[in-house]
């Protein structure tokens, strides 16, 4: 699954001070071997060059 920007996720990453946050992409960027890297906006800071399979898609309560 990609994501877009201004999607909400959800970072696994055991070795990230935001592990478990939920945040939204504000940036997306292509790597030279094609895959995607994202930045990742929380509330108190960012995380930047996170691969999509670090990211789970929040589910909205609609």
């Amino acid at each position: 699954m990609s994501f877009e920007k201004e999607d909400e996720v959800v970072l696994h990453d055991k070795h990230s001070e935001y592990d478990g946050e939920s945040g939204t992409i504000t940036q997306v960027m292509e790597t030279m071997f094609g895959d995607a890297t994202y930045t990742v906006s929380f509330e108190d800071g960012q995380e930047t060059g996170v691969p999509e399979d670090a990211l789970d898609a929040v589910e909205s309560e609609e």
